[in-house]
């Protein structure tokens, strides 16, 4: 490893009134991209010398210089424009001519915008529409790609890395799903609304949901089998979901229990009632009825503080909310609410998984699907509120990179290190600063 030395020299004009710390640190923010600009041109310079050089002594009389290439090669940094010209040179036994700079550092051919730039603006396009995250990277530093350039290198990165790791090493027990509707495109022209699901695992009691797969368009009978291929689906032992169609039966396997989610029973009642024509005030005595049933009163943090000790109260509650269940069957006859008393009666058997498992292992499993949906909620809000309609690919490789970047910022550094490729970088090793008034 070679050291190399870069000596700047700064002058500045500073005001003998009026200058303030504020005004002090954004004259040094409007001079920074020019000092590191000039920094690059040095380092390029030096380390194009010593290309050349090297290619000289190794193969003496093999390689000769063929001056510079006829124009200038842009770079769009993070510092903003760089121009360079290149140095050539000529194997003479080949006669190929190539750039020792471009072989050395693998700079990308007929590409100007540098990976590196890159990573402040797809950030804010996470949260922010392209038009938007574009602009204000222009607005912040000065220069940035504008919105299609955006969208194109995002869809680059996402296709080359985004790609969701396997994770059969992992021990995962708890499986949880959930999605929603998305509006897709194709062409600027509506291809109507769609399914975005995803999901996400636990490893045990107390320990987060990661996530472990998401697609679009896609029914669960293939999510399922994606997910067996991802995963160890052998380990799972308690499924959480709001208990839609095809859930149970494609997702559950004979080792898993199912956990459905007390929020979505009691929100989805009343629409259950509309669908059998039970609307406005003739529903006011079911919820009053549903009400009644303690499950729809519990908060996970009250029944963690329970101990051992309090299991007759527990068992003595479940006998309570069984009751409550019945009593509402009762109320639902099956040629009024068939709808209704066929949801209740799946929901009653799947929701209360929870009790089983503290009976057994004294441990509390989550009772709702909060968890998933309080975690994705960035995610829903900026596909159904700042970009409305998506084409299915280009939905996929935002949602890779939004994931990464929401939920888990390690496998988002993971993901530039890998496409910036950096192996090996530059290390500062001395830094003298001094100052003369002149």
């Amino acid at each position: 490893m070679d050291d190399l030395e870069i000596t700047i020299v700064l002058q500045y004009n500073v005001p003998e009134k009026g200058l303030t710390f504020n005004g002090l640190l954004r004259g040094l923010e409007r001079d920074r991209d020019t000092i590191m600009r000039n920094v690059i041109r040095a380092i390029l310079e030096a380390l194009e010398n010593q290309a050349m050089a090297t290619h000289q002594e190794a193969w003496p009389g093999r390689y000769i210089r063929n001056g510079r290439q006829p124009n200038l090669r842009k770079f769009l940094t993070s510092f903003g424009e760089v121009r360079y010209r290149l140095a050539q040179m000529t194997d003479r036994q080949t006669g190929a001519v190539f750039c020792p700079l471009a072989k050395r550092l693998q700079i990308i051919p007929y590409r100007q915008y540098q990976r590196e730039s890159l990573e402040g603006v797809v950030g804010q396009a996470v949260h922010l529409s392209y038009r938007l995250a574009a602009s204000e990277t222009r607005r912040l530093l000065g220069h940035g790609p504008d919105k299609s350039t955006l969208h194109r290198h995002l869809q680059e990165l996402a296709e080359a890395h985004g790609a969701w790791p396997k994770l059969k090493h992992r021990p995962f027990r708890f499986l949880m799903v959930d999605g929603t509707k998305v509006a897709l495109q194709e062409r600027g022209h509506s291809l109507g609304s769609s399914e975005l699901r995803w999901a996400l695992a636990s490893e045990d009691v107390g320990r987060p949901f990661s996530l472990v797969g998401f697609w679009v368009n896609r029914d669960w009978p293939s999510i399922r089998r994606d997910l067996s291929q991802r995963l160890d689906y052998s380990r799972l032992r308690v499924l959480f979901s709001d208990g839609g169609p095809g859930i149970e039966d494609n997702l559950l396997s004979p080792q898993m229990d199912q956990q459905r989610c007390i929020w979505h029973g009691k929100r989805d009642f009343s629409f259950l009632l509309y669908a059998d024509q039970v609307k406005g005030k003739a529903q006011k005595p079911l919820l009053q009825l549903l009400d009644q049933n303690p499950l729809f009163q519990l908060q996970q943090a009250d029944l963690e503080a329970l101990s051992p000790a309090d299991e007759p109260l527990i068992r003595k509650l479940v006998k309570t909310i069984r009751r409550c269940f019945r009593d509402l069957l009762t109320a639902l006859p099956a040629d009024r609410y068939p709808k209704t008393r066929t949801y209740v009666e799946n929901f009653s058997r799947q929701a209360m998984t929870f009790f089983d498992y503290w009976l057994d292992r004294q441990e509390w499993i989550p009772l709702t699907t909060n968890a998933i949906e309080s975690s994705f909620s960035r995610v829903v809000n900026r596909i159904k509120r700042i970009g409305r309609r998506w084409s299915e690919n280009g939905l996929m490789n935002w949602l890779a990179l939004a994931f990464r970047k929401i939920l888990h910022p390690q496998m988002w550094r993971v993901l530039w290190k890998q496409y910036l490729r950096l192996h090996r970088s530059l290390s500062l090793i001395f830094l003298r600063v001094e100052h003369t008034w002149i």
